[in-house]
């Protein structure tokens, strides 16, 4: 079987990564999120702190970034003073997941990676979200935080992870039409959705 890649964009609060874990173990391959950062870092000499601290979130607002131009996927050496810029800090990222997807099957969740990836036919993209009550509830059993916490914090998550997508893609990262399925995880049930898309990949790849 050729390699394939399973990029899985989440709501904060939806499941998405416990989703994108389970969906590793029954398919048997690896899921990738903070380790791309660790993989950067290590490629590049750069410290992980710096691409922990930019983990899908812009440095300075959305329209500062934006009066700064369009981002450009050139990656920058250490001796360029924007070796350790958002932008190339991206780029660096978006190499290792590039290389991923040429080597290996794996599940990759977040770091735009359904964009990055948009010239690969091997790619299935899937964005898992749930309504507000369910992600509240989520998250006020998962963090032990009150409902008012939980819903700053799925506010603030989804804005910076939006916005950084926005800046990088110039989509908007819930529009359906930049994903293949799209999957309400509170309807389908947490425990289904990775054998739902399972067997939505396997269905794919017998049409090719």
């Amino acid at each position: 079987m050729d390699n394939f890649v399973i990029t899985i964009a989440r709501g904060f609060g939806s499941g998405g990564k416990s989703i994108a874990l389970e969906l590793s173990k029954k398919m048997g391959i690896p899921c990738y999120e903070n380790e791309i950062l660790d993989m950067a870092s290590d490629a590049s000499g750069i410290n992980k702190a710096l691409f922990h601290e930019t983990d899908e979130r812009l440095r300075g607002s959305l329209f500062a970034k934006m009066l700064k131009g369009i981002p450009t996927k050139t990656i920058l050496a250490p001796s360029e003073k924007d070796f350790v810029s958002d932008i190339n800090l991206f780029n660096l990222q978006a190499q290792i997941i590039r290389s991923l997807a040429l080597s290996q099957s794996c599940i990759i969740v977040g770091k735009c990676a359904d964009h990055v990836l948009e010239y690969f036919d091997n790619v299935y993209r899937i964005y898992i979200d749930a309504p507000r009550a369910a992600c509240v509830k989520s998250i006020v059993d998962k963090m032990c935080v009150s409902e008012a916490e939980a819903n700053r914090l799925i506010s603030k998550t989804d804005k910076y992870r939006a916005d950084y997508y926005k800046y990088y893609t110039g989509k908007d990262w819930t529009n359906p039409t930049n994903y293949d399925l799209f999957i309400n995880s509170d309807k389908v049930g947490r425990e289904n959705c990775a054998e739902l898309i399972e067997l939505y990949v396997k269905f794919r790849m017998k049409q090719l």
